[in-house]
């Protein structure tokens, strides 16, 4: 039970029991500049059920997009999220589940991460996936320092297509691990291929392109692959999973490593999270992959059952020698996944990249079609794509929003020389009235 102290004599006590004088001997590390200098401003104290309706009333200050049509996209994306997999998410079993550590107790949730683990290769073809990390940006991370270790290099070339807080947390993680970052350049919405082979060398560990990119542009990966491969360096490719029901899947184009951020895979956008990374590679690196990896097994009866294998992580046995600090799996958002990609089959994870092409390349056409909004590249496109505006990209979402329309996102602070121009996301949730409505809306600012 915690104890809350309720006097002064108390408090006293409590903070004579932990060796400082005063309150503000406790927080003297905090720095007085920021510190609050009046008392919180509480309402009075409330009933178990006023207290419910402040909080109720609190919580219809958001919007989501239940009540917003939204265009946003840049990683995180509005995408249908069927009923089947809410039911069997909240079932308690599983969102109570802690760390798999002992197996003999752990056999269903062991079970789930195994057939995650199974759809999660046959949809990116390619040989072993883990049980997951914590989110798109650090899979790419992840798969960098893997590549450093088995190829023995410690230099990365990167896209400027990844996305951009995919690159910086690469670099967070290279600036203590001595890791070189090499950015190749981009040339009409796509990787510069020439400047790609440029800065590839033979001290590079491995090369990394986003398919699609950020920008909503299809790369040219097998060329690429071509690229890195010629150097010596592994492969590594960042994908959109729903996007494999219509573009080929890394390892039909030669990537020796693919992640990516699974949080389309049947979990909601959330105000950004939680999400979930997913890595799989070649059979020949699995020693290198980070994370868990949950195998199937038999008994000594030959009944079959579930472990964790390859455990070289921190917490475990490898200490300064692990794989990686990678400390949990994000295992019901990869249950979320495993259940919806079930669900959805081949042919409904086809027919939604189907309809993500259709519906997007619609709205690609309605607005460039509007007088002062032009294409940013002519690069082919999936479900995503980056306008010119006559009007500031910030101004025009803030004029949208208040017609109840999350507009795309502003391009200008991660690429200055697309100040002008906007990433407009459009899923297969998206009606045609209410693509529509948003091209009517655009008009009205130009």
């Amino acid at each position: 039970m915690n104890y809350v102290p309720h006097t002064d004599r108390d408090r006293s006590e409590m903070l004579a029991q932990i060796g400082v004088s005063s309150i503000d001997e406790l927080f003297s590390d905090v720095p007085a500049e920021v510190r609050l200098k009046r008392a919180l401003r509480l309402p009075e104290p409330m009933s178990e059920y006023e207290l419910a309706r402040h909080m109720a009333a609190l919580a219809k200050r958001n919007a989501t997009t239940d009540d917003l049509v939204s265009f946003l996209g840049a990683g995180s994306y509005d995408h249908f999220v069927p009923s089947v997999v809410r039911h069997i998410v909240s079932r308690s079993e599983f969102y109570t589940a802690y760390t798999p550590y002992q197996a003999e107790i752990s056999q269903g949730m062991l079970q789930a991460i195994f057939e995650y683990q199974t759809l999660m290769c046959e949809l990116v073809a390619m040989d072993v996936s883990n049980a997951s990390l914590y989110d798109g940006a650090t899979a790419v991370a992840e798969a960098a320092t893997m590549a450093c270790r088995q190829a023995r290099r410690q230099r990365v070339v990167v896209s400027r297509g990844v996305h951009p807080e995919y690159r910086a947390t690469l670099k967070t993680y290279a600036r203590n691990l001595g890791i070189e970052v090499v950015e190749a350049a981009l040339s009409d919405g796509v990787t510069d291929l020439e400047d790609l082979d440029r800065v590839t060398s033979p001290a590079t560990a491995c090369v990394i392109l986003q398919n699609p990119n950020f920008l909503g542009c299809v790369e040219h990966m097998d060329a690429a692959a071509e690229i890195a491969h010629a150097s010596g360096a592994l492969f590594v490719a960042s994908v959109d999973p729903i996007s494999l029901g219509v573009l080929a899947p890394p390892g039909e184009y030669g990537a020796d490593i693919a992640v990516g951020e699974g949080q389309g895979l049947g979990s909601p956008m959330s105000y950004g999270g939680p999400y979930l990374g997913f890595l799989a590679c070649r059979q020949e690196l699995v020693r290198n992959m980070p994370g868990r990896v949950a195998g199937e097994t038999r008994d000594p009866e030959g009944r079959r059952g579930y472990i964790l294998t390859l455990q070289a992580r921190e917490q475990h046995i490898r200490r300064e020698r692990a794989t990686s600090n990678i400390c949990s799996n994000e295992a019901l958002s990869a249950l979320a996944a495993a259940v919806y990609l079930s669900w959805l089959g081949k042919s409904g994870i086809r027919e939604v990249g189907e309809l993500c092409l259709q519906k997007a390349h619609y709205a690609f056409d309605r607005i460039t079609a509007i007088p002062g909004f032009r294409p940013a590249s002519s690069a082919p496109f999936f479900k995503e794509f980056a306008v010119r505006m006559p009007v500031p990209p910030e101004e025009a979402g803030k004029a949208l929003a208040r017609s109840n329309i999350l507009a795309g996102v502003p391009l200008g602070r991660f690429y200055p020389d697309l100040g002008d121009a906007m990433l407009i996301a459009v899923t297969e949730k998206r009606t045609k009235e209410e693509i529509d409505s948003f091209c009517r809306a655009l008009e009205g600012l130009a």
